[in-house]
């Protein structure tokens, strides 16, 4: 079988894709289209009998967290690049999640790098045809050093087929200027070392709405833009919460002392639902909706293809009354969280004093709070006690979904929809 190739790419890339040194290290803005292009690329080489024997193992420091990424990722790529008859080209599995080349029988994996047993299990990684020779690390900056030497060692051997190489392939948005991938792969010069460095300013295929928001991330938070809207090496300091954990668990309502929703309204930035789950005084954030440019009747009616409980009150921002009655003669159990001087402060010192969970399907709760920070005053440099407002839409959800425990008082009785 010959596939139906038609793939679309950013020429920017074109010396990674053809790269064959064994370490292609990629550093890049958010939208740049870097994790797309690697997914394309593998797809394409994987399924190609020129490279049978080839295997991919795709990391990421939380196994749970491949599922929205590089699985997501491989998978659209097969989707574009195959259409209708990609179930013909590709076994795509879900539990565990895998990857198989019906051509070749070239497989993908997926692995974490959290603790020992992780690292264990990947030392002891076994393919049904052919061997590990490429592997992808996603947001490796969240890995340590030594598990990079872990995965290093695997690619090793003699290989048969004269087309295959060894190769880890690293994408990443950068922070540090101290971080050890800087210093390993950027400050060394290495035949075997390809760095690449790309912008969303580069992504022909980026929209126009993603462009306005990151000027708008330009204008008030300069820092945070030079990292996650240019790509370069800094340090993002001040960041609000470090209390926070991603891992999998049971979303089920049962699990829990009480769960609720709680939204952020929003068209041009992201209009953002959390629901939360609260156990023991911990929050668990178990689903989010969060979506751009979106009339309200057209996110209820996603909420409502997505069973949104009904049931579960809604706390929102009390500024959009028009809003919310909107939610409500849908009928969600909807109600202002009221505004008052500080609160945004009181809300975020009350998160800071408790452990917030975070399930790996919220992808867009997990990438604000690993950035949400504190304003720096320009003069002095120093960090202010005013965060800054901007990629904060599911961060100001998450504030609100506090209120109900740290002040209740604070929700409005709102009028309940007919018959509630």
């Amino acid at each position: 079988m010959s596939a139906p190739v038609v793939v679309a790419f950013n020429s920017h890339f074109k010396i990674i894709n053809r790269s064959k040194h064994r370490y292609r290290v990629m550093r890049g803005s958010a939208g740049s289209g870097k994790s797309v292009n690697i997914a394309q690329d593998f797809i394409l080489k994987l399924g190609d009998p020129k490279y049978e024997g080839a295997n991919l193992l795709c990391v990421r420091k939380v196994n749970e967290t491949n599922r929205n990424s590089t699985y997501a990722e491989l998978v659209g790529a097969i989707n574009r690049i195959y259409g209708d008859q990609a179930d013909e080209y590709w076994e795509v599995l879900r539990s565990p999640l895998m990857i198989r080349s019906r051509v070749t029988g070239n497989e993908i994996i997926f692995r974490g790098m959290n603790d020992v047993r992780d690292r264990e299990k990947v030392k002891s990684i076994t393919f049904t045809k052919g061997k590990l020779v490429w592997i992808w690390v996603e947001e490796a900056t969240e890995l340590q050093e030594s598990d990079v030497d872990i995965l290093d060692d695997r690619l090793r051997g003699v290989l048969l087929n004269p087309y295959l190489y060894y190769q880890i392939t690293f994408s990443f948005n950068p922070v540090s200027a101290s971080h050890w991938i800087k210093r390993k792969y950027f400050d060394y010069s290495s035949p075997d070392i390809l760095t690449h460095h790309s912008t969303y300013l580069q992504n022909r295929f980026i929209d126009e709405a993603y462009h306005r928001r990151m000027m708008m991330r330009k204008e008030q938070d300069p820092d945070g833009y030079e990292v996650y809207g240019l790509g370069e090496w800094g340090e993002l300091g001040g960041l609000i919460f470090k209390n926070f954990i991603v891992h999998d668990f049971d979303t089920s309502f049962g699990m829990f002392d009480s769960m609720h929703h709680a939204q952020d309204f929003g068209f041009n930035h992201a209009n953002a639902i959390l629901t939360v789950g609260v156990k023991d005084g911990e929050f668990f954030v178990c689903n989010e909706i969060y979506v751009h440019e979106m009339a309200t009747d057209g996110i209820i009616e996603l909420a409502d293809r997505q069973g949104l409980s009904k049931y579960l009150a809604m706390y929102c921002d009390s500024a959009e009354p028009d809003r919310i009655q909107m939610w409500q003669n849908a009928g969600y159990n909807a109600s202002g969280v009221m505004k008052e001087p500080g609160s945004v402060q009181a809300q975020i010192d009350y998160l800071k004093q408790r452990k917030i969970h975070i399930h790996p399907d919220c992808v867009n709760t997990i990438k604000e709070i690993q950035q949400w920070s504190w304003r720096k005053d320009k003069k002095t440099g120093l960090y202010l006690d005013e965060p800054v407002n901007v990629f904060d839409d599911a961060m100001a959800a998450l504030r609100y979904s506090a209120e109900p425990l740290r002040r209740p008082e604070s929700i409005y009785s709102n009028q309940r929809p007919s018959g509630w």
